[in-house]
């Protein structure tokens, strides 16, 4: 028995507990909304006699196997009214329950995932969950609602400053999170280079993000994953709502497409400043554009099917001389079916494309990159047991990079036409996750992926001496790029080089009382895609590629302890969590690379590591008129990259550098308060150290040129960045239930006009001669107004 997932496999049955004789039935179904039937993710199904529970799956799916009996059944959902019921399991039972809105507002009232006694218990830590209800109270730049400007309210999440694209977490790099949209891989999550997210928070339905403990379903990044469900539609009634607001608005419908049985969702955003650019006699254009589709239909009780999309768009012109157009399309169908009352499965089959073109017309040619993969998933929930319930399935990607052409605009134009070679992969997973409920105090989850990537041939290969395609100048001191010393071809089919990973996953929970536990989680993951930026906030110009010959998987261990209490009957919730981690073979440049339109990237970068390590405090109001969190991070993000040889300097001299994304502290504050029936007040605050940066300090001359001396890399900082962000939320008709539902929003983003520092530079004044530092604020104050409705 050589094969460790066989072993694995074997081990984990028999040790599985020999099933209590008393007889036992299974209760399952599925939990809807009441007005729409849209499905609810996290519900608790409690059974307080037992002190036994469960939760509802992404497609509102559960089960639960019990002693026969009679019990009370408590239907718990924040922001809906609780369901009491009375149930006699003297038969397996299937059963759907509909859950009502407490409190018919606008926008939903849900702040964060049920906080009961059940999640003391669960084993799932470093996760937090956000609905599209918060992420709409939380104050923004120019008023237009953000998930990544929201998740970086959470502790251990940070961004690297205003106007800049994606996040990190726990000290990772933006491409070490894996961002999932109903299944499907979002490459750039922004638009506008970073001012907005790619999210239409009126269609997300649910959202989570996994910083540690991750499970084995999930894989291919090392830093986080961002699980994001869209609405599935109302197939009961049609409805309508939106936004309008200064530089962008926004357009929801829903509806039946056969009643009880299927729906249809249809959502579109933009923004349109820039047809206000021309009354200032102003050339350019900078706008976005995005539109989410969804179809759900129920063929029988057994199986529902959807097909779910998205397609995004920004452009970015200055007059004629350049037009840069890039954004995302993903395209998804899935088919749920139900093979038993404890067996639930989910076939998915997706395709993702990232495209990026730009034209520079002054030169008169263009320039098209892409990464595109086909994806095949089929996933399954089986609840065994009371106490054991297993997740596995497989998934299989396939990929396809475009480093980069470059066509002329202009046939006379000069410019040869030029296109970097293709590079394809193929990625293959096998997972089984497993929810283990030892005792009522002690519950545990383990899991196993097996993950496989194999670089396939490209028309291409450079060769080099050793496989060495970096060199090391003794004499100078540097390093310098290998000349090739030949080329190698291959077929489509060919596999140029392999890798293999084990990925085990666990975490435990031990619950101290009926308020309070302390969990335990380990996860190892292999990320076998890497995003080529030597800037500190990824553009659209930078590109994904793959492990190959000259570039090794990314491979990540996590470790991570935690303390969580609630108080007051569930009115307050603490989170005190500690983690450490380490990434080997992250990806580091010599100095002076160059990746912009680079055939042979392997010449410019070499293969080191990178840590990480901190506490994390979350301290939360789950109800009541105010309603909040406190969040603080202290944590450390370091990398290194020494010598190969003893003869080699590594780069910083082979020392521990900090990342870009280092924040010593992060504090945020995020509070919602009902004035009255009419009024909310929301705010937020955020305090974060500086970004690492390397600054000169000195100069010498040579031969006439002024020569800068630098610090260590990333040895300094930018100043403190801090802000305060406040609300005001009108509804004229708080009470009015049916027709056109409107509220007035008006904003204040900065709201002390704190001109924080999106970076330094340093240069020679024109006038004086002396060198000076210039600094570059993005904002200061800005004010909003949006209008948003509901019919």
């Amino acid at each position: 028995m050589k094969n460790p997932l066989v072993w694995f496999l074997f081990a984990f049955y028999f040790s599985i507990p020999i099933i209590n004789a008393q007889e036992k039935f299974t209760l399952s179904g599925t939990i809807y909304e009441e007005k729409s039937n849209e499905t609810l993710i996290g519900v608790n199904i409690i059974f307080p006699e037992l002190s036994a529970g469960t939760t509802t799956n992404e497609y509102g799916f559960y089960s639960i196997t019990l002693p026969k009996g009679t019990y009370n059944i408590v239907i718990s959902y924040l922001g809906y009214a609780t369901v009491y019921e009375k149930i006699n399991l003297t038969d397996d039972i299937s059963k759907n329950f509909s859950l009502t809105d407490t409190i018919e507002n606008l926008d939903e009232v849900v702040i964060t995932e049920n906080i009961e006694k059940l999640n003391i218990r669960t084993p799932q830590m470093s996760v937090n969950k956000l609905t599209s209800g918060t992420i709409k109270d939380i104050p923004v730049v120019l008023g237009e609602s953000d998930i990544i400007k929201a998740i970086t309210l959470l502790p251990g999440v940070t961004n690297a400053g205003e106007g800049s694209s994606g996040f990190n977490v726990r000290g990772g790099a933006a491409d070490q999170n894996l961002i999932l949209l109903d299944e499907a891989t979002i490459y750039n999550s922004s638009h506008l280079f970073g001012f907005f997210s790619v999210f239409n928070p009126d269609a997300i339905k649910d959202l989570k993000l996994f910083k540690g403990g991750i499970p084995a379903r999930y894989g291919g990044r090392v830093s986080s994953v961002l699980d994001i469900y869209q609405k599935e539609g109302n197939n009961k009634d049609f409805h309508a709502n939106g936004g309008i607001g200064i530089v962008s608005s926004r357009l929801l419908l829903e509806g039946p497409l056969k009643k009880d049985k299927g729906s249809f969702l249809l959502g579109g955003r933009s923004s349109y400043a820039h047809l206000f650019l021309p009354l200032f006699d102003i050339d350019n254009i900078a706008y976005f554009y995005d539109l989410n589709t969804k179809l759900s239909y129920k063929l029988n009780d057994n199986n529902n099917i959807y097909l779910s999309g998205y397609f995004g768009r920004d452009v970015f012109r200055i007059e004629d001389t350049f037009e840069n157009t890039y954004g995302n399309s993903v395209l998804n169908f899935r088919w749920n079916h139900l093979f038993s009352n404890k067996l639930f499965s989910n076939l998915s089959l997706i395709y993702s494309d990232y495209y990026y073109d730009l034209k520079l017309n002054f030169v008169e040619f263009d320039w098209v990159s892409g990464i595109q993969n086909f994806n095949l998933k089929y996933d399954f929930k089986h609840y065994l047991t009371d106490k054991i319930k297993l997740q596995y399935g497989l998934n299989s990607i396939y990929y396809k990079f475009n480093p980069g052409e470059i066509k002329p605009t202009v046939e006379s134009s000069g410019i040869n036409p030029f296109k970097l070679i293709d590079k394809y992969a193929f990625e293959n997973a096998i997972y089984l996750d497993t929810e283990h409920k030892v005792s009522d105090k002690l519950a545990l989850s383990y899991g196993l992926r097996l993950s496989s990537f194999h670089r396939l041939g490209q028309d291409e290969l450079n060769l080099y001496n050793d496989d060495q395609a970096v060199l090391f100048n003794e004499d100078f001191q540097i390093y310098e790029k290998a000349d090739p010393v030949g080329t190698e071809s291959f077929k489509r089919s060919d596999v140029i080089e392999s890798f293999y990973n084990l990925e085990p996953r666990a975490s435990l929970a031990y619950q101290l009382n009926t308020k309070s536990s302390v969990k335990l989680s380990y996860n190892r993951m292999a990320q076998y895609l890497h995003l080529l930026s030597n800037t500190s906030s990824p553009t659209p110009l930078d590109i994904w590629t793959p492990s190959g010959k000259y570039i090794k998987p990314q491979l990540l261990d996590q470790y991570a302890i935690g303390y969580f209490k609630n108080f007051n009957d569930n009115s307050y919730s603490l989170e005190v969590e500690s983690f450490y981690k380490n990434v080997k073979n992250r990806i580091d440049y010599i100095d002076g690379a160059d990746l912009i339109a680079n055939n042979a990237i392997e010449q410019v970068i070499l293969n080191g590591k990178s840590r990480a390590y901190g506490l994390e405090v979350l301290i939360r109001k789950n109800e009541g008129r105010f309603k909040g969190w406190l969040a603080y991070t202290l944590s450390k993000s370091e990398q290194q990259t020494p010598g190969r040889t003893d003869t080699e300097l590594g780069i910083n001299n082979g020392n521990w550098y900090n990342t870009p994304f280092d924040k010593t502290h992060d504090i945020s504050f995020t509070g919602s308060y009902d004035w009255n029936e009419k009024w909310k007040i929301n705010t937020n605050f955020l305090f974060q150290t500086g970004q690492p940066a390397t600054f000169p300090n000195g100069q010498y001359e040579y031969n006439g040129l002024s020569i800068p001396n630098y610090n260590g890399r990333n040895s300094d900082r930018l100043p403190a960045y801090h802000r305060l962000d406040v609300s005001l939320s009108y509804t004229p008709r708080p009470n009015k239930k049916e027709g056109w539902i409107g509220e007035w929003v008006f904003g204040f983003y900065n709201l002390y006009n704190r001109r924080n520092a999106a970076s330094i530079s340093f240069g020679q004044n024109d006038v004086t001669g002396t060198n000076e530092a210039t600094r570059l604020s993005i904002f200061g104050i800005v004010p909003s107004i949006s209008y948003n409705f509901k019919f």
